[in-house]
């Protein structure tokens, strides 16, 4: 007879399974009150209106990716746009460290104390692991988040190229409606494509150290090119003299390059965010570039230009997007996911199996 075997005491159980982080059942509801009371008119008007609160919701429904909320967020901006245009959008970058966060907050204060409604979107770079991000510009910037006349909006990069969110656009755009004049784009950070950042603002500003080794070969001639200001920072104390070295390197070597479309002539400033020194000088030269491209027209001709690059980054989002939310191509992707592991198929063989399905599906 054969002998029965007894349960180990020291066998591992299956665990609970764990809930789901959202509560899909509230997540719904809060839906059909969204779409029951709170209408995009209903977004439209506060924002118009300088609402703080109405802006910010309509924001989150901008970034969600949700397909209801990504409606009435369309619905919102297309209320908005005639109220929009009347800004200046200017973009910041720099390496991580170059003290982005120190130069916007005192950049910010010099501009709110002059009167002026200030705008910043802040992103943070998203985790690749668990997708999240720290969101913690307000924090750095201490004082500016509690100045009445600034607004501030960390968003996550959600691995977007750029460094920018994807959603940057249209947040800027629901800003200029609820009448912020003043509109800092701050990227992550060099080390990322920024030519997403350059193509939706009027001005570019590359922040640089001082003494942070061979000065011309520390950055990418690209970025260099791109930008409309170089600003050294911190300049103060001892970096004073190798900030004052790094600006006539840097404006030799801007010399060399083909002037930019806008006829300006790309500048260099020295400034220390920390002690305010320098922060009056690169304002008025970004008043000056505004006013050289008004003049010459170059300014509406590069804003229209913005708004071509957005209409190509929307459609090549949206085809992203039905992509991905396609319940086939899902379940297309996993089974040659795993073909690809087993080494059954290259990955140019499955990628034009894939499309092949997807473009006979979306045509019939």
């Amino acid at each position: 007879m054969a002998k029965k075997l007894h349960k180990s005491a020291l066998t591992v159980n299956k665990g609970i399974e764990q809930p789901p982080s959202v509560n899909e059942s509230y997540l719904n509801k809060i839906s059909k009150r969204i779409l029951r009371t709170e209408t995009p008119g209903f977004y439209a008007e506060g924002i118009l209106k300088g609402s703080i609160t109405h802006l910010s919701r309509a924001i989150t429904l901008v970034e969600s990716t949700l397909p209801m909320h990504q409606d009435i967020a369309r619905q919102i901006i297309e209320g908005c746009m005639p109220h929009t245009g009347n800004s200046l959008r200017i973009g910041i970058t720099g390496v991580p460290g170059v003290g982005k966060s120190t130069f916007i907050e005192a950049m910010g204060k010099y501009i709110t104390s002059r009167g002026e409604k200030l705008a910043v979107l802040a992103v943070d770079p998203s985790s690749e692991r668990s997708k999240g991000s720290i969101l913690g510009d307000k924090t750095r910037m201490e004082k500016l988040a509690v100045d009445p006349l600034c607004f501030i909006r960390p968003s996550p990069s959600a691995g977007t190229l750029g460094g920018v969110a994807r959603k940057t656009m249209e947040t800027a755009l629901l800003c200029e409606a609820a009448g912020y004049r003043i509109i800092f784009i701050e990227t992550v950070g060099v080390g990322q494509s920024e030519t997403t950042v350059r193509n939706m603002v009027d001005f570019f500003l590359l922040l640089m150290l001082p003494g942070a080794g061979d000065e011309l070969q520390g950055i990418k001639r690209g970025i260099m090119e791109m930008a409309d200001m170089l600003v050294v920072n911190k300049a103060d104390g001892d970096n004073l003299n190798r900030a004052l070295v790094a600006k006539n390197e840097y404006q030799n070597a801007l010399r060399l390059y083909p002037r930019p479309e806008s006829g300006w002539l790309p500048q260099v400033e020295i400034c220390s965010a920390k002690t305010g020194y320098g922060i009056e000088d690169v304002w008025q030269l970004i008043k000056d570039y505004k006013n050289f491209t008004v003049e010459n027209q170059f300014f509406e001709k590069n804003r229209r230009k913005q708004y071509v690059n957005a209409l190509h980054e929307t459609i090549k989002q949206e085809l992203i997007n039905q992509f991905y939310n396609h319940e086939g191509m899902v379940n297309m992707l996993k089974k040659h996911e795993l073909l690809l592991q087993a080494e059954k198929e290259t990955p140019y063989e499955a990628a034009t199996k894939i499309l092949e399905a997807f473009y006979a599906d979306v045509t019939k």
